[in-house]
């Protein structure tokens, strides 16, 4: 087929289907070729300030007309004339109009700002101030502890609501009146803070002007160094561009990359002063006399060299251990587990997959092969059906999140299993509304109610499964009537969603925390993978089985082998030929025995064969269940050493505190839910006195006689590609600023869907599974009839320690209960009443919000600040298989407090 061509002032270029005018033009000539107000590329074209015109004509040259490049599009053979002077003389008059009334004093901007973009057209059309006219300035809204509104400054361009509408999908902004007393107004005529907005500064990366603007004046820093990065909050792994003055973070922006286009949330664009907070730890520790005091790095060194040293030859190397970090960079987690089974000769390493996703990696593991995400996050725009199970993304996962919102606001069929009534459940086709605790009837109802329908795949079935038919007669001899009874969901309803997802061409599933934190956790991602089978919704695009993992790195640890039963690349150490792959690359042994999970190395503790722990960016006394458990655990052992950022509660009871640098401080990279390798780039020096977790980690090596080399992120991934399987095509310099997904093979391509053709089973598997109640409710839990689940909110993350130290505490400053009216009312509870929360283990007391979010019989809180304590209260039940804790079901009572 001929190339189709249109022409540029006569010059011939070719064309791509579907493209405007004005993606044509600025494709061939730059973006500043045609300038633009009320256009923006991520946005849908709107057409309304018309200072995009070109002329056009057809390819005879003949009669040439005026028409508005952002939405019109370009037709073959079309002659296109972008800058001539009929439209130079429009885009003139056009902002005469609009600066008739605009502030004569911003028309510039302030000695050492950049221009915003209008201020660079005015410029570029020479309309300087002048004192004769030009609109008066206005009360600048300041409410908001990020958000500043000044509506002289406004245009009426309405980017911004198209943003919050097209992007956000929030809807808080919104044009009012007619005419000249039109105005942009927030939620329901309200200031920024009242409104419904959630800080994710994206229309004030929009808005043309400073209209919209900042507490860090990001819009018009003129930096002197924009250093990509990756953030260091969720799974998501949004890339920013941090904007540094003098040595300093200023200000972030959300970097135009294939994970978010620009896009960031509250955290991720805000929540960077932390970094610099005085409560930054800025020297070792040692413990003397029962006081933690400040010591050299040669002392700290010494002593924990000399203290492991002294218990391996004592105890054993299995009297230590080490819990690694999602907070920390790949080459960091590859260092600490380097440095237990090389170094101490131990397996006993974990990290904060153990208390998250670990069931996800068992369960996939254990039908797929593999433990990862199948699918990659953009493929949510190509899915018919989305299923979201036991994740509220829009505060957990943001971008991600929003991108969902928005399938859901376009109709796509939709389907959210939680007990909580979440945002994106008021969206929802069905909402699926389970007791706590039941997945396992609630997906073995939905799996049966598709086959009854008869919608199962049967040819990819036979093709590429195995166990098929004891899995079919396990599913037709359930009573469905009773696991609808089991979960508490009407049987109807759950038919409902399955024929939307039985009937879609395109399946795509995702699940959080709400799945994993269960005793059955690891067996119901079993039985989201068995339906994405039986449906044939694996291996193509817009399909799949993803988990929504929790931290920036978690995929990252457990891929480099931060788990106590698999090495770096998820292979299996008791097998000699991986040992002796381990052993060419480390030049010593590697042991063979499985070491401790996280709840293991507590008890080992407690039993005193447990001597030593290194804990790495974990407050495990804030984020583990049963605290007052923990904390006895903790204080069993000979030797405890954590490296932190900031004195937590678990550093507080250290033998040794190391401070560490922050994720601004150093290089690396992180791997985000969709297995995408993303670079790590260092913005600002490390806070003095601090060391990235990587050289603090070598330099013990070193002092304990293995020849670490300082920790060098490009050299270490280089070693990584050697070890690691699916990462033999990656290293630093061809990394980009995209990011890879693994599998990356050796030539360097990367991989955005696994098990297009196979599994690394081979074949992969159907396993059914039989409902077993949790022990935390299975005596019935009379004295205790309420059940506690827990999670997250937008503005803070986990534990806080970081986002307590930033503005975001202004957002939200508690923890709240949420509580049915119904409940409510029967224990004379009113709401922001204070509320004690008993359960076995303890008791706390927190605020009451009255929300039918929840219902009658079930409660809701986070865990963000270490005052509430709620893990005083969760318990010391774990996942069957995977040992993740059960935070999702906590048996409680409640009264009033005082009462």
């Amino acid at each position: 087929m001929m190339n189709q061509i249109a022409y540029i002032d006569g010059q011939p270029h070719e064309i791509k289907a579907g493209e405007t005018i004005y993606e044509f033009v600025t494709r061939q000539r730059g973006k500043d070729t045609i300038p633009v107000l009320c256009h923006e590329a991520a946005l849908q074209a709107f057409g309304s300030c018309r200072i995009c015109s070109v002329e056009v004509a057809h390819e005879d040259g003949g009669h040439r007309r005026v028409v508005a490049s952002c939405h019109t599009p370009v037709s073959v053979g079309q002659q296109v004339f972008p800058n001539s002077p009929r439209v130079e003389k429009l885009r003139r008059n056009i902002l005469e109009l609009v600066v008739g009334s605009y502030p004569a004093d911003q028309r510039q901007p302030a000695p050492g700002q950049r221009p915003t973009e209008f201020q660079r057209l005015l410029a570029k059309y020479d309309l300087l101030p002048s004192p004769e006219i030009g609109g008066q300035g206005t009360p600048i809204d300041t409410s908001h502890p990020y958000l500043r509104f000044d509506a002289s400054q406004c245009i009426h361009c309405q980017r911004c609501i198209r943003a919050c509408d097209e992007v956000q999908g929030r809807q808080v902004l919104a044009m009012h009146g007619r005419g000249w007393k039109s105005r942009v107004i927030r939620s329901l005529d309200t200031n920024f803070l009242d409104s419904e907005c959630v800080s994710c500064g994206r229309c004030v990366q929009s808005c043309p002007t400073n209209a919209l603007f900042d507490r860090y004046g990001a819009k018009t820093l003129q930096a002197e160094r924009r250093v990509r990065t990756v953030c260091t909050y969720c799974g998501v792994g949004c890339n920013l561009e941090v904007l540094v003055n003098g040595g300093e973070i200023r200000a972030i922006e959300g970097a135009d990359g294939a994970v978010n286009a620009g896009h960031t949330c509250v955290k991720g664009r805000y929540a960077f002063e932390y970094y610099r907070h005085p409560e930054r730890l800025t020297s070792p520790l040692v413990r003397k006399d029962g006081v933690l005091q400040a010591v050299s790095w040669d002392e700290a060194f010494d002593y924990i060299a000399e203290r492991l040293a002294a218990i391996k030859e004592a105890d054993g190397p299995d009297a230590i251990a080490g819990i690694s970090s999602a907070r920390c960079t790949n080459e960091e987690n590859y260092l600490m587990q380097k440095f237990l089974r090389v170094v101490i000769g131990t397996n006993n390493v974990d990290g904060c997959a153990r208390v998250c996703h670990a069931p996800s990696a068992f369960g996939m593991q254990r039908t797929f092969g593999t433990g990862a995400a199948t699918n990659s996050i953009d493929q949510i725009e190509l899915a018919d059906c989305l299923l979201v199970v036991g994740s509220n993304p829009t505060e957990a996962h943001p971008v991600t999140g929003a991108k969902l919102k928005q399938r859901a606001m376009q109709g796509v069929p939709f389907i959210v299993v939680d007990p909580r009534r979440t945002e994106l459940a008021r969206y929802a086709s069905v909402h699926l509304q389970p007791r706590p605790g039941t997945n396992v009837p609630l997906v073995n109802l939905l799996l049966r109610e598709v086959l009854d329908a008869g919608l199962i795949d049967e040819a990819f079935i036979d093709e590429r499964t195995e166990g098929w038919r004891e899995f079919r007669t396990h599913l037709e001899s359930l009573d469905a009537d009773e696991q609808a009874r089991l979960c508490g969901v009407p049987r109807d309803l759950v038919k409902q969603a399955a024929l939307l997802y039985g009937q879609a061409e395109r399946a795509m599933a995702f699940h959080g925390l709400g799945v994993t934190e269960h005793y059955q956790g690891s067996r119901t991602v079993m039985l989201l993978a068995a339906l994405a089978l039986m449906t044939g919704n694996i291996g193509r695009p817009g399909v799949g089985i993803n988990p929504l993992r929790g931290q920036n790195n978690v995929q990252g640890a457990a891929d480099m082998g931060a788990q106590p039963n698999l090495g770096a690349g998820y292979l299996d150490f008791s097998d000699e030929k991986v040992r002796e792959h381990y052993r060419g690359i480390y030049g010593r042994e590697v042991p063979a025995q499985v070491g401790y999970k996280i709840p293991e190395m507590f008890g080992a503790a407690r039993d005193g064969k447990l001597k030593a722990l290194w804990v790495v960016g974990e407050d495990l006394l804030q984020t583990d269940p049963n605290s007052c458990e923990v904390r006895y655990s903790l204080s069993r052992l000979d030797f405890l050493v954590v490296q932190e950022l900031f004195m937590s509660e678990t550093a507080a009871l250290a033998h040794v505190v190391l401070p560490a640098s922050s994720h601004f401080e150093k290089n690396g990279t992180f791997t985000n839910g969709e297995r995408r390798i993303q670079r790590v780039n260092r913005a600002v020096e490390p806070r003095t006195g601090t060391l990235p977790d990587g050289q603090i980690i070598a330099r013990i090596m070193q002092r304990m006689g293995y020849p670490q080399a300082d920790y060098d992120a490009p050299q270490l991934l280089a070693e990584i590609a050697q070890v690691v399987p699916f990462f033999a095509g990656v290293s630093w310099e061809t990394l980009g600023e995209n990011g890879k997904q693994w599998p990356v093979r050796p030539d360097g391509s990367d991989t955005q869907i696994l098990h297009v053709e196979s599994f690394p089973l081979g074949k992969a598997r159907f396993i059914p599974v039989d409902f077993v109640e949790t022990p935390e409710l299975a005596d019935g839990h009379v004295d205790y009839p309420y059940i506690l689940t827990t999670g997250r909110l937008l503005e803070h993350y986990n534990c806080g320690t970081m986002t307590r130290r930033t503005p975001n505490a202004e957002l939200v400053s508690r923890d709240v209960l949420l509580i049915h009216p119904d409940d409510a009312a029967r224990h004379a509870i009113a709401q922001d009443d204070r509320v004690t929360v008993r359960s076995r283990r303890g008791e706390t007391h927190l605020s009451a919000e009255l929300s039918e979010q929840v219902q009658p019989g079930v409660l809701f809180t986070t865990f963000h600040f270490p005052e509430a304590a709620i893990n005083h209260l969760t318990s010391g039940i774990f996942d069957q298989d995977a040992m993740t804790p059960e935070y999702k079901v906590v048996a409680v009572a409640i009264a009033r407090a005082g009462e």
